[in-house]
């Protein structure tokens, strides 16, 4: 009995030890607090998870990505897929930093480099995020839905549709409680996403001999700022990496499955822009099957894309209700299981009731996704991680070269950040 508590015990502790470094985490301390990981998931459904929330409306904006910034975003794409990796990573190092108890949430790793209003800064930028991008997701599945309805009764407007892509997003959102009950649900947005990309590919293909003089351009210094915040929104994963990883049975996994997960949507998103700029140029529009012709497979994507984002809202609210739980202590433990269940019910409908309201009020998807991906993803994918793991774990034990690099991944954080957001509102201004 003895000998296999002490091989379970070697096991976790040679677990953690993959996560975090040795600078980071004294190894031996047997005092040192995990989260519950005893129903925890796999680290297949993890990765499901990554590119589930990462991949889908971020494929369907690249082209147009190109279309601003010329052919030069390739290089910031190839950039931002290896600055995500890394950032990734380190972030989930940070939840360990203390070398006592694991941290939860995004904001208290904020909490920890730079007391409490490090904290809130975070957690007002996660909530831009994990309420935006769902904002954004129902902006895209009433618009798609009311279209296929197009020349039928069903045809009753974006804005009544956008409602029911709420109502049908609550029915998840409010029954399941963790990251773990939902992941089932980003294995079907992650296929789903990948049959769009092939789907636009081959028709984009088919397409390309009626498509003559596109004109193509290498780089567009004025409108590059903003070319990368919607690159910079494709990799926009970092707001829910603490609880995906906290719903992993083998936390030593993540390094290769925020890796793998990034990389997938990597392969998509290369593809994706490259075929759809290459074939309709400056005539290309987002979401990029607007770009397709008419007919049974320009409405398969529609369909499939749509499923896609109403199975992937539900994980980013999901992680926006635990953080906000989290704060208000609701908990089984001081409520018991009845009242619990109403207050995180209650927390969880007026959550989705916002998202709802600012979804009809703001219908525009590529000026909207610009504007969340300058605003808030440039700073919690590429700054916000450096500058906490930096100050967590120290600056003169780090080789020149990583430095140097954390210089480089702040730099275009904040570029994306000041000038996207600027042209951002611009163009936002501009479509009312």
């Amino acid at each position: 009995m003895t000998s296999s508590f002490n091989e379970k015990k070697a096991e976790y502790q040679e677990s953690v030890n993959e996560v975090v470094s040795e600078q980071e985490l004294e190894y031996g301390q047997d005092q040192f607090i995990d989260v519950n990981r005893e129903n925890a998931g796999s680290s297949k459904m993890a990765y499901f998870n990554i590119v589930c929330v990462v991949a889908g409306t971020g494929t369907l904006g690249l082209p147009v990505a190109l279309k601003q910034g010329g052919w030069l975003g390739i290089f910031i794409l190839f950039l931002s897929w290896f600055m995500s990796i890394y950032t990734g990573i380190i972030l989930i190092r940070c939840l360990y930093a203390n070398g006592k108890a694991r941290l939860t949430t995004y904001k208290e790793v904020a909490t920890a480099a730079f007391g409490w209003v490090g904290g809130w800064v975070t957690f007002f930028f996660n909530a831009w995020i994990l309420l935006g991008a769902p904002v954004l997701y129902m902006v895209l599945s009433g618009t798609n839905l009311n279209a296929l309805c197009k020349g039928t009764v069903a045809e009753i407007g974006d804005v009544p549709w956008t409602i029911i892509s709420c109502a049908i997003v609550a029915i998840p959102f409010v029954l399941v409680k963790s990251m773990k009950e939902v992941a089932w649900m980003s294995a079907f947005g992650a296929a789903a996403t990948l049959i769009v990309v092939f789907i636009c590919l081959i028709c984009s293909a088919i397409d390309k001999p009626n498509r003559i003089n596109v004109h193509h351009d290498a780089v567009i210094w004025d409108m590059f700022p903003i070319a990368l915040s919607t690159i910079s929104f494709s990799f926009g994963g970092n707001v829910v990496y603490p609880h995906v990883e906290a719903s992993m049975k083998k936390p030593r996994d993540w390094p290769k499955v925020v890796a793998a997960g990034l990389s997938t949507c990597a392969a998509m998103y290369f593809i994706t822009a490259i075929s759809g700029y290459l074939i309709y140029g400056n005539n290309v529009k987002s979401p990029i099957y607007n770009s397709i012709p008419d007919g049974a497979a320009r409405i398969v994507a529609i369909v499939v894309i749509t499923l896609h984002v109403i199975l992937a809202a539900p994980i980013l609210v999901t992680s926006f209700a635990l953080d906000v739980e989290e704060m208000l202590n609701i908990s089984v433990d001081r409520f018991g299981k009845v009242k619990e269940f109403f207050l995180r019910a209650s927390v969880r409908l007026l959550t989705i009731a916002v998202v709802g309201v600012i979804a009809c009020v703001v219908p525009h998807f590529g000026e909207l996704m610009s504007l969340i991906g300058s605003f808030a993803n440039c700073v919690l994918i590429f700054v916000f991680p450096v500058v906490f793991y930096l100050k967590l774990t120290g600056v003169r034990n780090k080789p020149i070269y990583e430095l140097a690099w954390c210089f480089l991944v702040v730099l275009l954080g904040l570029v994306g950040l000041i000038f996207g957001t600027m042209e951002s509102i611009k163009e936002l201004i501009a479509v009312f």
